[in-house]
């Protein structure tokens, strides 16, 4: 087995706004493994500011572990635990991109990771994101997504003044009801624990479905506490990231106990640990939904291959690929509010 690195650099079509940065480019490693003439690709990019891999050793420490595992991995019956003596849990996004890599080699190099009735046309329902800008942009986007049909509407929040956040979400409820309209939100923990579980009182006069990550991670206690007296229920997200599944994973969804967890495979370690987290989930009664870190179509279509293998119940968050100029084409679409994967060939010019 032989590897190459690609790197590619994709361009936003318009900036993307959160509470913590902008993004306005996106570096991506694509892992190339090589073996009888059969090709797999799998996607290993941090993402800046929010991975813990996002650090200046990273493609040194990419091209060592791609190394060992083409040493190591030349058996296909290679088992997908990393744990090994990779050394992989401070790098997820190298772990992430060697599964899909190595999964897509093992199935033939087709771009296909798991055998799901996605990629013979089942789609998955995903919520349409408003992004952070200007409050009048962001409520024309929200109605311009509810207009075409997305029963589900997630905002980013926590850049704004509060209050006009709140008029904001008060424009919306007022010519659309919970009863047609989910809406869900993103502060990215730009609420301060001590103000936070008033901020979320006064939100939940808008019927808000949930929140994720209302307060910067590493703050349990406080986290536990809106889980427990929030009328809005609370997702967590980024305090996933850098946890442990195996060691901690358990005593984190204990203490905290929140509705709902955010799976980002890219974020948290590739499949093999977003599946144990929602092992966790189900023991302990915690919904969960997938959402992609702005990843490229390859990517983007790994996970979503993942999460069809669960039967979903609600919108998941993978949406995203049309956020780029140069993504590259590939059979990913969004139709009818869905996911869906069509008969467009992938352009691999690339590789």
């Amino acid at each position: 087995m032989e590897y190459r690195i690609v790197h590619h650099q994709l361009q936003f079509v318009k900036p993307a706004k959160t509470s913590r940065n902008v993004f306005k480019e996106r570096h991506i490693r694509y892992i190339v493994l090589t073996h009888n003439g059969v090709t797999g690709i799998g996607e290993a990019a941090p993402l800046h500011l929010l991975s813990i891999d996002d650090v200046d050793e990273y493609d040194e420490k990419l091209e060592a572990a791609c190394t060992q595992f083409c040493e190591e991995s030349f058996d296909f019956n290679f088992n997908l635990d990393f744990n090994l003596d990779f050394n992989l849990h401070p790098f997820p996004s190298i772990r992430f991109g060697l599964e899909s890599a190595f999964l897509d080699l093992k199935n033939g190099g087709k771009r296909r990771y798991f055998d799901t009735e996605f990629v013979s046309g089942k789609p998955i329902p995903i919520n349409g994101l408003v992004w952070m800008a200007d409050l009048e942009a962001m409520y024309e986007e929200a109605v311009t997504k509810i207009n075409s049909g997305y029963k589900c509407i997630k905002f980013k929040v926590g850049q704004h003044d509060f209050d006009a956040e709140c008029r904001l979400l008060e424009r919306i409820r007022t010519d659309h009801s919970a009863f047609n309209l989910e809406i869900r939100l993103d502060a990215n923990g730009a609420f301060l624990a001590d103000e936070a579980l008033a901020q979320l009182k006064e939100l939940s006069r808008f019927d808000i479905h949930s929140i994720e990550q209302p307060v910067a991670v590493n703050q349990w206690d406080d986290m536990a506490k809106l889980s427990r007296e929030s009328k809005i229920d609370i997702a967590l997200d980024e305090e996933l990231i850098g946890v442990d599944v195996f060691k901690d994973g358990e005593q984190l969804l204990k203490h905290i106990r929140p509705q709902y967890v955010i799976l980002k495979p890219n974020l948290v370690g590739g499949f093999s640990v977003s599946d144990e987290w929602v092992k966790l989930c189900r023991k302990h009664h915690i919904g969960w939904w997938a959402t992609s870190a702005l990843e490229s179509n390859i990517g983007l279509n790994a996970i979503a291959q993942w999460v069809s293998q669960y039967d979903i119940d609600m919108p998941q968050g993978l949406g995203t690929g049309s956020l780029y100029s140069n993504n590259m084409d590939s059979p990913l679409e969004i139709r009818n509010q869905s996911l869906v994967y069509g008969k467009t060939a992938w352009d691999l010019a690339l590789f």
